[in-house]
């Protein structure tokens, strides 16, 4: 997916939608910068915020996000926050960034397409490949040396991961034990808002 500016894309839609805005320097230039007139007033708007927020945030595709949205709108007898919010969450890509084995869930997109992720031992290269409860996503050993994880391993034991993971930094490793819910994973977007935009 093709981004802009990301600095200019986090002024508009809040430090969270990007790692690289998450920093002191970030904070301070916006703690600086005059008050402007946020955009989104409107319901609409705003849920055109969060729906954007989503996107970026896990660096998904329009189609793609709309995909997943109508998806889990479709799906009978389910909680539709909570299955479009697992959907995004089990994207493999994001589940190797929130196991902490890399900084950025964009480090995490080329690594998995690089082909250094294995899912229950089988090598996948698809970012968009959806893990399951009880799946093990792991680094391969031959990739382990590589300059890639070299620092990796002691950053992601300290690393938290959420409570739906058990992960061993150490021997880059990690089993998804549940799934993730609205009211205790770290969404950087209003789930909610969202649906509502797509249900118009």
């Amino acid at each position: 997916m093709l981004v802009g500016p990301k600095y200019k894309i986090c002024k508009r839609l809040g430090a969270s939608v990007f790692e690289k805005c998450q920093t002191q320097k970030f904070q301070l230039a916006e703690a600086r910068a005059p008050r402007r007139a946020r955009r989104g007033g409107s319901d609409y708007g705003l849920q055109l915020l969060e729906k954007q927020k989503a996107r970026f945030t896990y660096g998904i595709s329009e189609s793609q996000f709309s995909r997943y949205v109508h998806e889990a709108m479709e799906k009978k007898g389910a909680d539709t926050k909570r299955t479009l919010l697992w959907r995004l969450e089990a994207r493999l890509d994001n589940v190797v960034y929130r196991a902490g084995f890399v900084k950025t869930r964009r480090a995490a997109r080329q690594i998995v397409s690089h082909g250094h992720v294995m899912v229950n031992g089988r090598r996948v290269t698809i970012p968009s490949y959806c893990v399951a409860e009880g799946d093990s996503i792991s680094i391969r050993p031959e990739s382990r040396t590589s300059p890639l994880f070299a620092a990796r391993s002691e950053q992601a034991q300290e690393h938290k991961a959420p409570g739906w993971m058990s992960v061993s930094g150490e021997d880059f490793v990690a089993t998804i034990s549940g799934s993730p819910d609205v009211g205790e994973t770290e969404a950087p977007f209003d789930v909610a808002k969202t649906i509502q935009f797509y249900s118009r």
